[in-house]
């Protein structure tokens, strides 16, 4: 009888790469290899199993069928690898090893170097590493494994898809307010209590806006919130950044939404937000896997994460 072929884990890793990134170079690109590298894992794999697994189309490498059935078993393997490491090092509760973060826009300006201090101080075994992700994939970047834990957001009007592979703990939300040039809009009497001038929905339908594109979560959601509340949104700028966005509200170009954490990172543009009675709102998330034994270091960052974010979003509601 002969022997069944022995699967090599990080061949297991380039094909799946492969897939994600959708191009031999793409791959090599994330994993660190040269083509050359990755095209041998490919041929070494594809020699153990017997099988060819990619074929030529044009100038790209595309899956055959043998290898589209290999590329979900190997999603399946390198899984229950990443659960059989965290297992084996939860077994050991110290505090101490690696921890990559995955970060974007604001939480890298200013949730990381605090929460980073505070695990220094109390948690000094552990070596923290940060490292951008795309905040639309963060989580997939959590669930392969590029990153331990990572800042995300949850919107009511495009909430997160649900994945038991990943676990979700919701930290503090945010209000949005709608942010022109100082004096652009007139907003009428004190008209409550607590001093504040509101924006009516009949204002917010005659103003040119600047958006993300509807594409991404964010430019969905902020849409949808909107259309729920009566308004259409006349998009005239799609900008997907948002310091840019905030610079043309304040170069008069439109309007836009911020919270209080897109405003303390541009304080110094002049601009004016204004309330709604109903607003508009999100919600910031921390992702870690949720199929693989918590790591210490994980627990502990997000509980670390919880008491900054907590002590910092509380100060800054509109």
């Amino acid at each position: 009888m002969p022997r069944a072929p022995r699967l090599n884990l990080t061949q297991l890793g380039t094909l799946r790469e492969l897939v994600r990134r959708g191009t031999l170079a793409a791959a090599a690109e994330h994993l660190g290899y040269t083509p050359g590298a990755v095209s041998q894992h490919l041929t070494s794999l594809e020699s153990a199993l017997g099988v060819a697994l990619v074929q030529r189309s044009g100038r790209h490498l595309v899956l055959t069928d043998a290898g589209r059935v290999m590329a979900e078993h190997a999603e399946e393997l390198l899984s229950a690898e990443a659960r059989a490491v965290s297992a084996t090092r939860s077994a050991h509760d110290a505090v101490a090893g690696p921890l990559v973060v995955g970060t974007w826009g604001s939480t890298a300006a200013t949730l990381l170097a605090p929460i980073v201090e505070r695990m220094s101080v109390a948690f000094p075994e552990v070596s923290i590493s940060s490292r951008e992700v795309d905040l639309d994939s963060a989580s997939t970047s959590v669930r392969y494994g590029e990153v331990d834990v990572a800042f995300g957001l949850d919107y009511p009007d495009s909430p997160m898809p649900g994945n038991p592979s990943v676990r979700l703990v919701r930290l503090q939300p945010e209000t949005f307010a709608v942010a022109v040039a100082t004096g652009s809009v007139d907003r009428g009497p004190v008209s409550s209590p607590d001093t504040r001038r509101y924006v009516e929905l009949e204002a917010l339908r005659d103003l040119d806006w600047i958006l993300p594109p509807e594409s991404t979560q964010y430019g969905r959601a902020i849409r949808s919130g909107f259309r729920r509340r009566g308004v259409e949104p006349r998009v005239v700028h799609e900008v997907t950044d948002t310091a840019a966005s905030l610079q043309l509200a304040a170069a008069g170009l439109g309007a836009t939404v911020m919270t209080g954490l897109m405003h303390r990172l541009n304080t110094s543009l002049d601009l004016e937000a204004l309330s709604m009675r109903d607003p508009l709102t999100r919600q910031m998330v921390l992702i870690s896997r949720g199929d693989v034994a918590q790591r210490q270091p994980v627990r502990v960052f997000v509980r670390e994460a919880q008491s900054v974010v907590d002590e910092l979003l509380g100060a800054l509601s509109w």
